[in-house]
């Protein structure tokens, strides 16, 4: 573990390390901050504790582009940490075609080179999670393989336990030797869009416990603050699994200035990355204002947030990359250029 962590790092140290990269998402940053600082105190004070604290598994919910993977990536970044994303929606309960839960850790133990005291202080980004919810509100009767079924699967490695993890992605075989991971200190990361939740939320903070609608009125952009456990169950999450990710916190979508800020403020922002990408060919890259613009503004036609600005920005940029040894010394992308890109 980074041992400025170890010796003097604070939630308020690691906020400005997240800011640094994740534009807006003040109250998400702030939640997240204060949960890894406390897994990681836990894991590091643990011969001091006098009581047992639990893990601080976290599950963020936002729309697609709102900066979920992003966060967690910053996370392990600050904390120098083994890192790991899975898709949930490619995983399905042992013994059926698809990934075993067991092949999370394969890939934390690959992206910590076979090092298992460095995996086992780890963070995992569970995608998606939304996409493993069970059809209904009722335990399943048939067999839900890649949901309910994930669900379980899951639970004993989000706890913390001594998993037999397969030193590769597949199927385990009887000869196949296996490498003991204990999840304990892992720290677990899940995320989703959870499409449909706010009607839920909605539906409850409206209906009296005698049935009469509440004369409750809430912003639809801030209904996300009153989620509640009853309200994932509903949503198809089991309860056992919400009890594991007792940490939750909701990343808003992204309004035009922040967009417009992600372009440009970041230590990494997209328009960043392609002056540099030029300037190693000696070529000074601008965007204009105007086309800044432009560009937020079909980041926000196509609905999706900040992940929308990459795809549009590489749509104008591509001709410009494949002829770059044509380009003398400088480019200027304006609103015409964009224009004439998205006719």
């Amino acid at each position: 573990m980074n041992n400025k962590f170890n010796n003097s790092s604070s939630p308020r140290e690691i906020k400005y390390f997240l800011d640094k990269y994740v534009i807006g998402q003040e109250d998400a940053k702030k939640t997240i901050s204060v949960a890894v600082y406390n897994h990681y105190k836990r894991i590091y004070y643990s011969y001091k504790a006098k009581v047992e604290i639990d893990k601080s598994n976290i599950l963020m919910i936002g729309d697609t582009g709102t900066g979920k993977t992003l966060i967690a990536k910053s996370i392990s970044k600050f904390l120098n940490v083994p890192f790991t994303i899975v898709d949930a929606t490619s995983l399905t309960e042992a013994g059926y075609v698809g990934e075993d839960v067991e092949s999370i850790l394969t890939k934390l133990l690959q992206s910590a080179n076979y090092n298992i005291a460095l995996a086992e202080k780890g963070i995992v980004f569970i995608d998606e999670i939304d996409k493993i919810s069970r059809k209904n509100d009722n335990p399943s009767i048939t067999r839900d393989v890649s949901g309910e079924g994930v669900q379980q699967a899951l639970l004993k490695i989000l706890e913390g336990s001594i998993v037999n993890v397969p030193p590769n992605v597949g199927r385990k075989h009887p000869e196949q030797k296996l490498i003991k991971l204990n999840t304990k200190n892992i720290l677990f990361i899940a995320g989703g869009a959870f499409e449909g939740l706010k009607n839920i939320i909605s539906n409850r903070l409206n209906l009296s416990s005698i049935g009469f609608k509440k004369n409750v009125s809430i912003d639809g952009k801030d209904l996300l603050n009153f989620v509640s456990s009853h309200d994932l169950k509903k949503f198809g999450l089991i309860p056992e699994l919400i009890g594991r990710l007792p940490i939750i916190t909701n990343l808003n979508s992204l309004e035009r200035e922040s967009l417009k800020r992600i372009l440009l403020e970041p230590n990494n922002s997209i328009i960043k990355q392609y002056k540099e990408l030029f300037l190693l060919d000696k070529i000074k890259l601008k965007f204009t204002y105007s086309a800044i613009d432009l560009i937020v503004d079909k980041a926000i036609k196509l609905s999706l947030g900040a992940r929308g600005l990459k795809t549009i920005c590489e749509k104008i940029i591509k001709d410009y990359m494949f002829n770059i040894d044509l380009i003398k010394e400088s480019l200027i992308i304006d609103k015409f250029d964009i224009k004439l890109k998205f006719k």
